[in-house]
């Protein structure tokens, strides 16, 4: 005798596949175009082939041409960081799990074939369909689409650190270069009135003690300048990791400028926590990860007594061979049927399942709170610390800087007219010096205050961990799998 089983796929199969996920054109970028075009004035670019490699490489070079600025510096980092198209890489998996998550199980084949001597030969064929993971196709396909929107605002959210970072960069680069400017005007101001100190000393118009102060004033100076470029060199290779830029990159990035001047009044806003809520993507994440739970912890309550179910649509076929009267002829005889396999939770009924997505969903509530009270607190932190940071670099600007420079000029119609020694002349001096280099650096303070400003309303505070990261380790042995 032999038996042919033909297996009988579900009639809905061929409408689950026309309600399956689709791949995006753009792989899910316009999602963060939008997000962060607004705050960075600056379009993100996926690079996905030899073409968009070279296109990003020629807008770099273009950019490279000009002088850089902030601005260009985040053009430059969202064309040419690579640490960000990783990102839009971990984007494209996210989209690859959503699309995934919306086809319905492959079938599972099993052949077999049992042969003995002297007797027929049978084969047994089946396919068999998992029922259970049909039927929470729908649920699994939206929490898989809430996966896919979260991957998009964590896509979001580094594209807006990156250009955070290429400010920041750029902010500290200049605030760098323009100390070594101020220093070597003052190394080169030291070395004449040594040089003159000297000249006078061979006449016998001016002391030793005087030769050495001005000469030793010469030497701090010089002291400081070689600090300020070893200090210039870590911002500027800092700015080049961030920007992406190596090799012949490096011959055409032209000298940063100096800081952008100080504005007529710093920022302000009615109310920094509202406006923190409602414009942070790591809180809008955050929100998304306990939608997301909420909705697998559902699904587990739903399933919790029936964690796999398989069901084998059976059309049976016997052929049995008949020897009547001297004739042999072949009897068939067709019968359908089916199988179910159920696994049932004897042991804990489901319990563990429920329970862990339970604390998960607990987990991640919290942790939104705890996200809602940080997203405050470091929205009031960051303006307070703008507007002081405007205050001092204003104070400078407008009082210390003027104030050093008359008396530097008093100082020295003092020394010249000889009511005042060399002392109080290299005092002055090294105190005018010290005041141009602060106010550089207050100068630098505020527009980095303001880049911390916009992370913290925008993108939640530098070097944050992403929300829902402890959520989802957490789910991952208990995220409904079916």
């Amino acid at each position: 005798m032999r038996r042919r089983y033909r297996a009988i796929l579900p009639i809905g199969l061929a409408g689950l596949l026309s309600g399956c996920a689709a791949y995006s054109e753009d792989g899910g970028l316009a999602f963060v175009e939008t997000a962060v075009v607004g705050e960075l004035d600056a379009r993100p670019t996926v690079i996905r082939d030899a073409d968009s490699a070279a296109q990003s490489q020629a807008l770099v070079r273009d950019l490279l041409q000009q002088p850089l600025d902030a601005d260009r510096s985040v053009r430059i980092a969202l064309l040419n960081n690579r640490g960000l198209q990783a990102a839009y890489n971990q984007l494209g998996l996210a989209e690859t799990d959503m699309v995934a998550a919306s086809l319905p199980p492959n079938p599972t084949i099993s052949i077999g074939r049992i042969a003995a001597g002297g007797l027929p030969t049978e084969i047994e064929r089946q396919i068999i369909v998992n029922i259970l993971a049909l039927a929470t196709l729908p649920q699994r396909s939206e929490i898989a689409r809430t996966r896919f929107r979260q991957a998009q605002y964590g896509a979001a959210l580094e594209t807006l650190r990156v250009g955070a970072e290429a400010r920041r960069a750029y902010y500290r680069t200049a605030a760098a270069h323009q100390s070594v400017h101020l220093l070597e005007q003052a190394k080169l101001s030291a070395n004449a009135t040594s040089e003159l100190l000297a000249e006078l000393g061979r006449t016998g118009a001016a002391t030793k003690i005087d030769q050495a102060r001005e000469q030793a004033f010469y030497a701090e100076v010089t002291a400081q300048l070689a600090k300020a470029k070893v200090a210039h060199t870590r911002e500027a290779e800092t700015l080049n990791r961030v920007l992406g830029l190596w090799g012949q990159d490096l011959d055409r990035l032209k000298e940063t400028g100096r800081l952008p001047k100080l504005p007529a009044r710093p920022a302000t806003t009615e109310d920094i926590e509202v406006e923190a809520l409602r414009r942070r993507l790591d809180v809008q994440v955050a929100r998304l990860e306990l939608d997301v739970l909420a909705k697998s912890l559902e699904l587990e309550e739903v399933t919790r007594f029936i964690d796999l179910a398989e069901l084998s649509a059976i059309y049976v076929t016997e052929d049995e061979f008949v020897l009547e009267d001297g004739v042999e002829y072949t009897e068939t005889t067709n019968r359908p049927g089916f199988e179910v396999a159920l696994e049932i939770p004897i042991f804990d009924f489901g319990e563990t399942k429920v329970r862990r997505a339970r604390e998960t969903y607990l987990l991640a509530l919290n942790q939104l709170a705890e996200r809602g009270v940080e997203a405050r607190s470091q929205a009031r932190e960051a303006y307070q610390v703008h507007r002081a940071t405007y205050d001092i670099a204003k104070l400078y600007r407008d009082e210390v800087v003027p104030l050093r420079r008359v008396v530097s000029e008093e100082s020295l119609l003092r020394y010249n007219g000889m009511i005042e020694d060399v002392t109080d002349l290299i005092n002055d001096a090294r105190a005018a010096i010290q005041s141009n280099v602060a106010a550089s650096e207050a100068l630098r303070d505020y527009w980095l205050a303001t880049v911390n400003l916009d992370v913290a309303l925008v993108g939640g505070a530098p070097g944050a961990a992403a929300p829902g990261d402890m959520a989802s380790a957490a789910a991952g042995a208990g995220g409904g799998d079916h």
